[in-house]
């Protein structure tokens, strides 16, 4: 376990939150709302990371001090930053109540280039001439690792180099530098306004400098700082010397025009509300930056939580997360990036036909706690969706068609002969082993999808037994998963639960049984899982295994925002007496509710739903995974890919009702 002082020490270069992200889908970096840079990514946008600390600041002239920092929240910098509209470039404008200069910051990585530029406009607003010098300190932690780095001045590139193993970062700008120190002392060194011009040295950072002389009131210097990527010093060196070969203003116009074309060859937000289409049109360009270039994996969140202090990760490929947000793009008109995911998708099955937890952007096994079945059966159900979308290409059914069945064979040996349900796995929260409720209606999706696939395919056999197996399940659902005390589905069966809590629960009055394990173990077992839970909602939504209109699903959908809404601050939790992160209302959930209040006609209470999620955007526009139960604050993820992809959803199901 890391140490507390050092956790500390990582808070403070890296916290949870942050208010940005910024790149290319190669490269992806996040940033705070003082433009720092926290993280960078690249070649991909789950591994590796490779920023430890990157700082910019400011020496003005003769005054006493060193460099002011602009992220330093002593410092008495003041913030106004946004995205630039339509745009993921990121852009931050600084000022100082005692220092006549103010700074404008914007950050963008280059489409198609391993390129991360950022953008400085330093303005005199004072009464007489200023000399400047502006600093930059980096500091880099290559593979997330602090060990056997070198930093070196390339006198020919005016430019610092970092490398370790198989990845290099050129730092430099198309300014000459008056000013550089590598390795030992460099922070302390940019802190005090002295570089001592070391050359190289076995250490992870570097500073240089840039001076700008009496700049007239008025005037505004620009300083370009390219951070460029390879896979070697000569790949990083030559990128950046690309950088240099043509003007920021070109490089920001090629990087404007690549995300209004995009923007422009997705479908337009239906309806004229301002915020909703900001928000429609951030989500866009949010979920293309977690939509891996090469690979096309989608990944849940860019990471935060590197050393797992409170969660267990979130830069991972999900199944379940890439179904809802392939459905999104497909509706908004993007179904390429769906293609290029599932493409992907049949590179991470099991040998024996099943799709793990999560995986990295490789198709590799990432670190996980055991299998959740609705991931493989949600892929193929997506898969099925994207095939529907694509106008039924003959193509994608063949190269998806070896997986699905596969797939499908897994999930049907998967079944509790007993209940009917899929067999004991983790739920999609990713907390509790039991056959549950959501997962078998996944799996009802997935089986259903599979046989629509044999179908097209011929094999009528397959399809009638998948088709036959499916049903199974909606009625194991119907007659073993009603709770009438509760008027809702019970989230699941056979729960696994600790021995303290069985014996406890079974003195109550409660069912179960002790079943034995390997080795002479045993788990203990609840007959039934009766808390209620958002996730039951996808019994119809978007798993169709009963209508929306059903008494039984109704009367769930009432007891969900009944028992689940958040008192203070609105929106909707996950379940009863949720522990994780305090509890608080998530925007996935809200606009789950809200896809259900569309299908069943009741558009009012859908759109407040809706606007719910407007409302509680970052400051930058994203959404986050939750909302402060208390405050009405972000709280913890920034910006979560599924949150976005159910807004898009959402949009589309009330438009395509003429409801928006």
């Amino acid at each position: 376990m890391i140490n507390e002082q050092k956790w500390q020490q990582h808070l403070r270069k890296k916290p949870y939150l942050v208010d940005a992200i910024a790149g290319n889908s190669a490269m992806l970096v996040s940033l705070g709302q003082s433009g720092r840079l926290y993280r960078l990514w690249w070649p991909h946008i789950d591994y590796p990371q490779h920023a430890d600390e990157i700082r910019t600041g400011l020496k003005l002239g003769s005054a006493p001090g060193g460099v002011t920092w602009f992220d330093d929240p002593d410092a008495g910098w003041k913030h106004d930053a946004d995205y630039v509209a339509r745009t993921n470039a990121y852009r931050v404008s600084s000022s100082h109540q005692e220092f006549p200069v103010t700074v404008e910051q914007t950050d963008f990585a280059v489409p198609g280039q391993p390129l991360m530029v950022r953008g400085y406009r330093l303005t005199n607003n004072g009464h007489e001439a200023k000399d400047l010098e502006f600093y930059h300190y980096g500091s880099f932690h290559i593979m997330d690792n602090e060990l056997f780095m070198t930093t070196e001045f390339q006198s020919e590139h005016d430019a610092l180099l970092h490398f370790r193993h198989q990845y290099a970062f050129a730092v430099g700008s198309s300014e000459v530098c008056s000013g550089f120190q590598a390795g030992h002392g460099s922070w302390h060194g940019a802190s005090n306004g002295y570089l001592n011009g070391n050359q190289i040295d076995m250490k992870p950072d570097g500073a240089m400098k840039w001076t700008f002389s009496a700049i007239a009131p008025g005037q505004s210097v620009e300083i370009p700082v390219y951070i460029a990527a390879g896979h070697s010093r000569g790949e990083a060196l030559a990128a950046l010397s690309l950088a240099k070969s043509r003007s920021y203003s070109e490089w920001y116009a090629e990087m404007e025009s690549y995300w209004k074309t995009y923007l422009t060859s997705a479908a337009p937000c239906p309806g004229g509300n301002e915020a909703i289409v900001a928000l429609y049109e951030r989500s866009l360009l949010a979920i293309k930056l977690m939509a891996d270039e090469a690979t096309g994996t989608i990944v849940a969140a860019p990471e935060f939580d590197e050393y797992y202090s409170r969660c267990g990760g979130y830069a991972y490929s999900w199944g379940r997360d890439a179904a809802f947000v392939t459905t999104a793009f497909n509706k908004a008109g993007l179904g390429s990036l769906s293609e290029k995911f599932y493409d992907w998708s049949i590179t991470a099955q099991e040998a024996d036909g099943s799709w793990q937890q999560r995986h990295f952007h490789d198709g590799r096994l990432a670190p996980h706690w055991g299998l959740q079945i609705d991931e493989g059966s949600s892929l193929i159900w997506g898969m099925w969706e994207y095939y529907l979308h694509s106008g039924e290409q003959e193509a994608f059914l063949e190269r998806m068609w070896p997986a699905v069945e596969k797939g499908a064979k897994f999930l049907i040996q998967y079944i509790d002969p007993e209940t009917g349900l899929p067999l004991p796995s983790k739920d999609l929260w990713e907390e509790r082993e039991a056959e549950h409720t959501y997962s078998a209606a996944a799996v009802h999706g997935g089986l259903t999808a599979a046989a629509s696939f044999a179908k097209r395919k011929g094999k009528d056999e397959l399809a009638v037994q998948w088709n036959q197996a499916a049903r199974r399940i909606a009625d194991s659902i119907e007659e073993r998963c009603w709770n009438e005390e509760k008027s809702s589905y019970y989230r699941g069966l056979k729960l696994t639960v600790s021995k303290e809590t069985y014996d406890h629960a079974v003195s109550q009055g409660a069912t179960g049984f002790v079943e034995q394990r390997d080795k002479g173990y045993e788990r203990f077992v609840l007959d039934f899982d009766p808390v209620v839970d958002i996730s039951l909602l996808g019994i119809s939504v978007p798993f169709n295994v009963v209508p929306v209109d059903s008494l039984r699903m109704v009367r769930t959908a009432d007891k969900i925002e009944q028992l689940l809404t958040s008192p203070n601050v609105g929106g909707i939790k996950r379940y009863e007496n949720d522990p994780y992160i305090g509890g608080n209302p998530w925007i996935l959930t809200t606009l789950w509710l809200s896809h259900f209040r569309t299908l069943q006609g009741r558009y009012e209470d859908a759109r407040q739903l809706l606007d719910y999620a407007v409302k509680h955007v970052t400051s930058s526009g994203l959404l986050p995974e939750q909302v402060d139960q208390h405050t009405g604050e972000t709280a913890w993820v920034v910006p979560l890919t599924w949150s976005h992809a159910m807004f898009v959803l959402a949009v589309h199901m009330l438009a395509e009702r003429g409801q928006l």
